[in-house]
């Protein structure tokens, strides 16, 4: 499976990231979690480390990896601009 296969962009915008970034894939996800995320714990964060990982290995559908990341971004209170469908 793709992991890019149903991942809708998904547009961050924060302080603690210090820039824009648009998340495009599994393997944007989990690179972002893993280098760039503001802060390195939380129960919505290590799901989505999580989720990620399964998705990697084919466990887990990219659609739900982005909704489990999604939720990282608003516990970790960046904002999160979706383009509308």
């Amino acid at each position: 499976m793709s992991q890019t296969a149903n991942f809708r962009p998904v547009g961050l915008a924060s302080m603690g990231l210090g820039h824009y970034a648009v998340i495009n894939s599994v393997w944007d996800a989990a690179r972002t979690l893993l280098h760039e995320w503001p802060v390195d714990d939380g129960e919505d964060y290590f799901e989505a480390v999580k989720s990620c990982l399964d998705a990697i290995i084919g466990d887990l559908p990219p659609e739900e990896v982005r909704a489990s990341f999604i939720r990282a971004a608003q516990e970790a209170g960046i904002a999160v601009i979706e383009a509308a469908d």
